[in-house]
């Protein structure tokens, strides 16, 4: 099938610039919700920090709520997107490590628990995908802007 040349013949819905960027929003929309949930409600960003045992809770919730905005802004505008990237697959493992250990259930509380890890390891697996390619695609090896 020969492509049209018409000046009238519609963009191709792949070749959008907005598509992309669509994509990365899905794709630290949790990260943007969750920042957000506790920059508003900041004592229970205190207790969940409190509850997985992260002493002094203050600074983790600070970090959390700082790094998990700033990364998703560096990812979605594509400013050193492979970094932000970076940052939100490393964060997500730790957290899933921290938070998500179903190893240490039995009975029905383990399935959802396992569910949930295996889910936030796609996640860091997408972050660590997108990093990769922002890093080869960037001048000098992702050096530079």
């Amino acid at each position: 099938m020969q492509k049209s040349t018409h000046p009238s013949a519609p963009a191709s819905p792949a070749r959008s610039p907005v598509l992309p960027r669509v994509c990365l929003l899905m794709l630290c929309s949790a990260y943007l919700q969750g920042a957000l949930v506790k920059a508003f409600d900041f004592p229970s960003a205190l207790a969940e920090m409190a509850h997985f045992g992260l002493t002094p809770a203050m600074p983790f919730a600070l970090l959390t709520i700082v790094g998990k905005l700033a990364a998703s802004v560096l990812v979605i505008s594509g400013y050193k997107r492979w970094m932000g990237a970076l940052f939100l697959a490393v964060f997500t493992l730790m957290a899933s490590l921290l938070a998500n250990r179903f190893w240490e259930l039995t009975g029905s509380a383990r399935m959802p628990m396992e569910n949930s890890f295996f889910e936030h390891l796609g996640l860091a697996g997408a972050f660590l995908l997108v990093a990769w390619i922002d890093f080869r695609a960037s001048p000098r090896g992702g050096r530079a802007g």
